[in-house]
């Protein structure tokens, strides 16, 4: 009995332990893209760091297979939905009807260009909100392949 009881306690510590390095590696990737944001944010006096972008974080860092976390769709995604926000921003302002009418266009026209990503989704939000921009989405990607090429020795993009 206690050989069975070793055995399920080791299997259940190799599955752990296989989890543990892969879920380091992708935390340390999204705190490095985020704190490297937040930083040029602080010094050059620019908003370049939205929520929008640690759910950015996590696809490209957890998930850079996934169709969603591809270079495309990150930068286009983030592109297409926060000119969305200023274009509807421009038009009508921050109102209830402005921010569904964003959000509504946005998922639109990344479905129809084949940039779906669903972080940005949040961006017509953030725009009409905040006035931030989505030019922080191109370190992201940038960093990603950098780490992931020579960090996490995994391919990105897909």
């Amino acid at each position: 009995m206690s050989e069975i009881n070793s055995l399920s306690e080791e299997s259940w510590s190799i599955r752990i332990g296989r989890r543990i390095r892969p879920a380091i590696i992708s935390g340390f990737g999204g705190f490095l893209v985020i704190y490297i944001l937040s930083e040029l944010s602080a010094t050059l006096g620019v908003l370049l760091l939205v929520a929008p972008f640690g759910a950015s974080c996590v696809l490209v860092f957890a998930l850079p297979q996934s169709p969603l976390a591809q270079p495309k769709n990150v930068i286009g995604g983030h592109l297409i939905s926060a000119f969305i926000g200023v274009a509807v921003f421009a038009v009508l302002g921050a109102h209830p009807l402005s921010f569904a009418l964003a959000v509504g266009l946005a998922i639109a026209a990344m479905q129809a260009t084949g940039t779906l990503h669903p972080p940005a989704g949040a961006d017509p939000i953030v725009v009409l909100a905040a006035g931030a921009s989505w030019s922080g989405t191109i370190l992201i990607v940038g960093l990603a392949y950098c780490y992931r090429r020579f960090i996490s020795q995994r391919s990105y993009p897909s």
